[in-house]
């Protein structure tokens, strides 16, 4: 699954066709019809943790009228939408933690709407504002100016290259490819920068809050409300560079061991993202591996809340040891 750092460089790939008209379309969509996005001009691009956020309006002057609606409350119809990347984490103080800090979360929505009238559907409602909601799965993926092409073949054996869901051509002459995204109309984009792991105004003592409750940090860690962007691999790497056990309970955790956590996280994030510009392929150290650097072996399990995601797991027993209650509420109090 694409994570933070990958939809940012999606994010990077679009900027340069804002301001651009539509001129052609193509894809096999059948949710969005590729052909009403026709003659439409792209006007603005957002990102968000692990979610897109393109701005259409058949008009190129509106854009300069910008977005002028006030924050409002998390909307019903948009707590459903969120709530897929919310299961991993659900603990018994999670509530609590989200109702806290709600006040302090920066919101773009707009006045009046109730958050439902363009989730679904082939086009926007009337008068409504063209965001364009776009996330990514496990294997989504936006192209620019090229095709991806087939790897290796199919379980039938024939080499086919995969087919876009959504093409779109400029007058600039380039073209953007989507690919194996989940896209959906919306009336704003949902962006919280205190949330989000490569911003800016990632808020940091509200993480750390939510790390400190009674469940196990690897839960948590996978919460977009607190981590947007964090996924699986981000999770194990910055596990195993602070040396905690996932199951380690954040509550028994020192708040040396949390701070620790979070800056592997911001790091590791952050490197990623750089690597990416830079052309660099990202290595990891636990994830996937059979050994850690060190040359132990490493685990591999599923681990989630009961009733919730399952998600693989990586980690070193010797460099992660998970310690007795007792000796965590030793270093707790240390």
């Amino acid at each position: 699954m694409p994570e933070g750092p990958s939809v940012r460089k999606f994010h990077h790939l679009v900027s340069p066709f804002v301001g651009q008209q539509v001129v052609k379309t193509g894809g096999s969509s059948k949710k969005l019809n590729p052909a009403s996005f026709q003659s439409l001009w792209l006007l603005d691009n957002q990102v968000h943790g692990k979610k897109l956020f393109l701005r259409f309006d058949p008009d190129e002057e509106l854009g300069s009228l910008g977005n002028n609606s006030l924050p409002e409350p998390l909307q019903e119809g948009e707590k459903r939408e969120e709530a897929e990347d919310q299961k991993q984490a659900l603990g018994p103080s999670s509530r609590e933690i989200s109702s806290r800090s709600s006040q302090s979360l920066e919101r773009v929505v707009p006045s009046g709407g109730n958050g439902l009238e363009c989730l679904q559907g082939d086009t926007p409602a009337e008068g409504a504002e063209r965001w364009l909601q776009v996330s990514f799965g496990l294997f989504g993926s936006i192209w620019m100016n090229e095709f991806s092409r087939a790897k290796k073949a199919n379980k039938r054996g024939d080499w086919r290259d995969p087919i876009p869901r959504l093409v779109l051509y400029f007058g600039g002459g380039g073209f953007l490819a989507f690919y194996n995204c989940q896209m959906a109309w919306s009336p704003s984009p949902v962006v919280i920068p205190a949330s989000d792991i490569l911003s800016e105004k990632f808020h940091r003592a509200r993480a750390l809050e939510a790390l400190s409750q009674e469940q196990p940090v690897c839960y948590t860690l996978l919460d977009q409300r607190y981590f947007s962007g964090l996924g699986n691999i981000i999770k194990n790497e910055a596990l195993f560079r602070a040396g905690i056990h996932p199951l380690s309970l954040g509550s028994l955790l020192s708040p040396l061991h949390l701070e620790a956590l979070v800056d592997h996280v911001v790091e590791f994030s952050a490197d990623w993202l750089r690597g990416k510009f830079q052309g660099k392929q990202q290595h990891t150290q636990v994830y996937q591996k059979e050994q850690c650097p060190v040359g132990h072996q490493v685990m591999k399990e599923a681990f989630g809340p009961p009733g919730g995601f399952q998600r693989l797991t990586w980690w070193c027993p010797q460099c992660q040891p998970r310690l007795p209650p007792d000796e965590q509420e030793q270093g707790r109090l240390s």
